[in-house]
């Protein structure tokens, strides 16, 4: 897990939400500025819920949230909203009606940085015609359109909620390069959330893992896909208790004899582990996104079950 040390863009702090059938928190996260950071996890995650904390469109019940040095829900939060541009995951309803321009024309209103030009040149990079309704337009045209509309006043803070979604493969590679140029300044920051690995691992520099309204782990994109890894090892008189002590351990898996499946987080650290235990590695193979959060799933649970039994016997 990293230790960030750079200014950062959002602080949330001892966050807790408490709805039915769903309870956030307690979550205290950093949101690096100048940098994009994914936030990865199952549905009902509270990846969304996050996002409305810092529209002030959702107050927490415990805990605060500050963006851009300003604590949210404290004043008047105008100034900062300025600042940011967001794109829902789903779109609004009582927009259907609008034509694309007119809902650009509503927004140049609120946001005195709007430019026009800048909101012409990526409807023309993102190939669509803003002069139909959004709701007669096909999801993946929509979400063009109003993702130009989320870029034209050049927030210094970007939400980004599964951004792709209803993209056609030449529509999101436009969408990344767009999102590569607007990072260019390097004193811009993006959040966002997405589903696709392969967006996470074009534009990602942080990793944020949730799940059940909880933070799994924060890690620098490069170091984690560096550092998780299955390895499969044979040795003489290698034992599953022995095999356990790998560093960064958390899945073994017999595969016959003395040979063993092992998923590790510290990759390096093991293979040295190894070599001094006279240990042979067979192969090795870098975890997938997916796979990743599937070990922490699991390992989450495991804690949870441990930490549950213990309360039990006390």
């Amino acid at each position: 897990m990293s230790d960030w040390q750079e200014e950062q863009a959002i602080q949330f702090r001892d966050i807790v939400q408490r709805k039915p059938n769903f309870k956030m928190g307690p979550i205290t996260l950093d949101i690096p500025k100048g940098f994009i950071t994914a936030i990865v996890g199952p549905n009902g995650s509270g990846k969304s819920t996050l996002f409305r904390m810092i529209l002030d469109l959702e107050k927490p019940q415990d805990g605060t949230v500050t963006v851009l040095d300003h604590p949210i829900g404290t004043g008047d939060d105008a100034p900062i909203k300025q600042r940011i541009g967001y794109l829902p995951e789903e779109s609004l309803p009582h927009d259907d009606k609008l034509k694309a321009f007119e809902k650009a024309r509503f927004n140049s209103c609120w946001y005195k940085n709007w430019d026009v030009n800048r909101y012409q040149e990526l409807l023309l990079a993102l190939q669509v015609n803003d002069n139909l309704p959004l709701g007669k337009m096909s999801k993946g045209m929509r979400r063009k359109c109003e993702f130009a509309i989320a870029l034209a006043h050049a927030p210094d803070l970007l939400l980004l909620d599964e951004p792709s979604s209803g993209l056609d493969p030449l529509a999101w590679k436009s969408m990344i390069e767009i999102l590569h140029r607007y990072m260019d300044p390097g004193d811009r920051t993006i959040l966002m959330t997405s589903h696709i690995v392969e967006e996470v691992k074009r534009l990602a520099d942080y990793i944020v893992f949730m799940a059940q309204g909880r933070v799994l782990g924060v890690y620098e994109k490069d170091e984690l896909f560096s550092s998780w890894f299955t390895f499969f090892v044979s040795g003489e008189g290698l034992t599953s208790q022995m095999a356990s002590r790998m560093p960064g351990q958390c899945g073994i898996e017999s595969v016959g004899g003395q040979s063993f499946r092992i998923t590790t987080s510290e990759a390096y650290q093991a293979e040295q582990w190894c070599e001094t235990e006279g240990i042979t590695i067979l192969s090795k193979q870098a975890l997938e996104l997916d796979e990743i959060m599937s070990t922490l799933l699991l390992q989450d649970g495991i804690s949870k079950r441990v930490h549950e039994a213990r309360g039990k016997a006390r």
